[in-house]
Order: C-alpha cells, then sequence, then structure tokens
C-alpha cells in the first residue's frame, strides 16, 4: 500500500510553504524528509495527516483520497504520526498513556476502560496485556507504572513512540525522533524504529540529525524553499552537489 503525495501546495497568506511536491512512499521503507528550517517538513507532515489542509494537490494512500479528512478519519486508516515537541500526557503514567492509543479500537473508550467497570472487564485486561507488549517492545517495561513526566525526554519520547505503536499504524510518520537525544539514545532509537519496519509499518522521518538519516533511510526526499530538490538512496543525496550545498555544508558527517 503506498503513500502518494502529488503536486502538494501549501500557501499561508501569500507565503507558499510547498509548492508543487510529489513523491511516495513505498511500502514497508523508511523514507526521510530532509531540508533547513523552513524547507516545508513538518507542514507536509501536517498536510498528510490531516493537520493541515493543503492549497491545492492530492494525496492518497492505497489509491484512496486522504486530502481533506480529519486527523482522527486519516488514523483510523491506519497514517499515524507523533511530533516534533513530545505530546505525552504528563501526569499519565505510561501504561495509561499507551492506553491511550488504544482506545479507538475497544468497544468502550479510554476514560470507561480505566473506571474499570465489571462489564468492561474482559476488555480491560486484554488491553492492559497489550499496553505491556508494546511498552516491552519500545524497551520500558520498568517504567511502566511511573508517570510520564518523571522520564528523562529521551524515554518520553519512545512513550510517544509506544502510544502510536498502540494505534497499530501502516504508516507511522516520526517528526524529529532523535531531537534532544544523546548519541547512545539516537542509536537506539534508530535501532527500535528499524524493528518497527520490519514489523511490517511503513516509515516516513523528518530529522535533522544527518548520520542518523543516512544510516536508517531506504530513501531520502530533500526539500529546499519548499520544493523536491532530490530523491534518492542516501549514497545518492550524500553525492548530490545540490544537496551537499543547501543542507550538507560539504558532507553529511559535518551536518
Amino acid at each position: 500500500m503506498t503513500l502518494a503525495v502529488s503536486d502538494l501546495a501549501v500557501s499561508f497568506g501569500g507565503v507558499t510553504a510547498l509548492d508543487g511536491v510529489s513523491f511516495t512512499v513505498r511500502p514497508g521503507s523508511i523514507t526521510s524528509v530532509i531540508g533547513p528550517n523552513g524547507a516545508g517538513k513538518t507542514t507536509a507532515f501536517n498536510a498528510i495527516t490531516g493537520y493541515l489542509r493543503p492549497t491545492s494537490g492530492r494525496i492518497t494512500y492505497d489509491g484512496a483520497a486522504l486530502t481533506g479528512l480529519r486527523p482522527s478519519a486519516i488514523a483510523r486508516r491506519g497514517i499515524v504520526r507523533t511530533f516534533q515537541k513530545t505530546s505525552v500526557f504528563p501526569a499519565l503514567s505510561v501504561e495509561d498513556n499507551v492506553l491511550t492509543g488504544l482506545h479507538l479500537r475497544g468497544a468502550a473508550g479510554f476514560l470507561a476502560v480505566l473506571a474499570g467497570r465489571r462489564r468492561l472487564a474482559a476488555e480491560e485486561r486484554a488491553l492492559a496485556a497489550e499496553a505491556a507488549e508494546i511498552i516491552e517492545f519500545v524497551g520500558l517495561p520498568r517504567r511502566r507504572r511511573e508517570a510520564a513526566s518523571a522520564l528523562p525526554y529521551g524515554e518520553q519520547r519512545l512513550v510517544e513512540l509506544a502510544v502510536a505503536l498502540a494505534a497499530r499504524p501502516r504508516v507511522l510518520l516520526l517528526d524529529e525522533p532523535g531531537a534532544g537525544m544523546t548519541g547512545a539514545e539516537k542509536v537506539a532509537v534508530s535501532a527500535l524504529i528499524r524493528r518497527v519496519r520490519d514489523q511490517g509499518v511503513t516509515i516516513l522521518l523528518v530529522e535533522h540529525d544527518m548520520r542518523m538519516v543516512m544510516g536508517i533511510s531506504d530513501i531520502v526526499i530533500v526539500l529546499n524553499g519548499g520544493r523536491v530538490i532530490a530523491e534518492g538512496v542516501p549514497a545518492a543525496i550524500q553525492a548530490d552537489p545540490e544537496v551537499i550545498r543547501a543542507y550538507l555544508g560539504g558532507s553529511a558527517d559535518s551536518a
């Protein structure tokens, strides 16, 4: 199932943020979008996930139009995202944060599950077991009962990823997953992203850390001034003179 962006344009008060952007995301791939601040990366994410209505253009998944749908409707179709800034519920435990990602599939709702009503006991147990599996998968089993606000920033980002995985995404859009992380944490989250992809989830990634991007991506899409200026495998992008001038400052390692 392919995610396709065709001739996407977004303008704000006469300022063009995206100008005829087109690309496809192959099923089962890790595709990264790179570019300097203001290049249009997050704008594209917002348009794909329904948080922003495009001025023109078309977004489809498996041939079905996503353009104009609400974020909740797009999420129900399996297109799920994280945000540049951590968006966990700080007062809730790690487990209860993950339960918020599971509630869309429940017959009741998240609040009813938490209330522990007797008639919902079986569903509550099933959701709790699934939440535990997801928390184990992202490497936070010992943190399950802790408030999200008590966790270091890097682990809060893992909680956010766990919440996204709870929605059972077909395509997962990750906005700056390495932001604020140490080098070791970025290595760990890169490995985790690969494991998510290996479970059949297509990944679309925005990330400023070029070492991380080049080490994890199957395809890299380069935006500049709201337009796609290059697309290809990491080695080709690293060798592209226009990309080097615009983004890499001479080499990927120096960015």
